[in-house]
């Protein structure tokens, strides 16, 4: 079993941790400043930058297991907030990390999981080096 914080796995780790900065720093700000205005949104943001976090402290641990769980909900939550963005856009007056499954970011907070679920399966397999 190949270690996720070597090769590849490292480049997924920094992208994890610049979303986990990113979406941390831009929902408090919203939190703190514009609350009143779209606090579904916001707090969903909040929400998103915790769940990088956790992903992003999981895969330099190599705690695999918990990693994949945190991707997974990102996954479940990039998909639900994108599809809910589009169709109740009226409840999401300002966008969030994962609005228009993650429009706003160039369509990384999509595509992301689907990498790091591939990367943790792949390294799985991975013989050790």
């Amino acid at each position: 079993m190949a270690d996720t914080r070597n090769g590849p796995g490292r480049l997924l780790i920094t992208v994890y941790a610049i979303f986990a900065l990113a979406a941390t720093a831009r929902s408090l700000v919203q939190l703190t400043t514009k609350f009143h205005l779209a606090p579904l949104a916001f707090l969903l943001s909040g929400f998103a930058g915790v769940v990088y976090i956790a992903a992003t402290v999981f895969l330099v641990r190599g705690e695999r297991r918990w990693a994949r769980i945190a991707i997974t909900i990102e996954l479940a939550g990039v998909l639900l907030v994108g599809a809910a963005s589009l169709i109740f856009s009226s409840a999401f007056p300002e966008p969030t990390v994962w609005s228009g499954f993650g429009s706003g970011y160039g369509f990384v907070p999509l595509i992301l999981p689907f990498v790091g679920l591939w990367w943790l399966r792949r390294s799985e397999s991975s013989p050790e080096v």
